[in-house]
């Protein structure tokens, strides 16, 4: 299927990583529904800017902690492309606590927003994607690294990795690819919000090119895995975090 035939519907693309991954897809001509929760102002102006360059795209409001959202958001996405072809799961949460000081409504935000969204999303797009449809999930190279005050953020995108690893075994008869990336540190509001500049400092140095990354880093690999370049790819988790592990 050539990229100007196809959908894709981006999670939490109002703003910083989402918002880039709708901007590169939408160069390559595919069609793109830009989900937001809460910011309407900020998802018309990242449809507004892919419009204005020629490219189609729609902003669909979805709280994706209610359980119905998932389903609701394809029903529009059908209604206004007629497909979806690829499915990004951007959106999430991040509030850093240790675990003996993490309250019920934290843990069950997390679980909610970044573990069962992207399942019932992952689930609704396992009964309506066909051949050539692509899975992308974002995942966080928290994972791995097990750092104090990430513990619920990182359980979550643990769960969202091994999603990853088992529905490319299931779809991948149906001509379905699955994968998650993994970004770093990146500049963006989400990640920023509540550190020092001392403490970003120290952050950049984790990684060898001594810088954090940007939105545009991670929507390369993006763009690249829901390529048809990428048909053979599959199951993989890629840590796009400059050589941080």
């Amino acid at each position: 299927m050539s990229p100007e035939n196809r959908t894709a519907i981006v999670t939490g693309a109002s703003r910083g990583i989402g918002a880039e991954i709708a901007r590169h897809l939408a160069a390559d001509g595919v069609s793109v529904v830009v989900n937001y929760a809460s910011s309407p102002g900020a998802a018309e102006a990242v449809v507004a800017e892919i419009t204005d360059a020629g490219g189609r795209a729609v902003a669909v409001r979805a709280d994706l902690s209610v359980p119905a959202a998932a389903s609701d958001l394809f029903d529009q996405a059908e209604a206004e492309f007629g497909s979806v072809d690829i499915l990004v799961n951007n959106a999430g949460m991040m509030q850093l606590s240790p675990i003996a000081g993490a309250e019920d409504p934290q843990i069950d935000a997390h679980v909610a927003l970044n573990l069962a969204a992207p399942a019932r999303l992952m689930r609704e797009a396992s009964r309506r994607m066909g051949a050539g449809g692509r899975i992308v999930n974002l995942s966080s190279s928290v994972v791995g690294l097990y750092q104090p005050g990430y513990g619920l953020y990182a359980a979550t995108k643990a769960g969202i990795e091994a999603l990853t690893h088992i529905l490319a075994k299931e779809l991948g008869p149906q001509g379905i690819t699955v994968n998650a990336v993994a970004p770093g540190p990146v500049g963006t509001d989400f990640f920023l919000a509540g550190k020092s500049e001392a403490l970003v400092e120290q952050i950049k140095k984790m990684n060898p090119f001594g810088r954090l990354g940007t939105p545009e880093d991670i929507a390369r690999v993006v763009r690249f895995l829901t390529s048809e370049q990428a048909g053979w790819i599959s199951g993989q988790v890629i840590r796009a975090n400059g050589g941080v592990i």
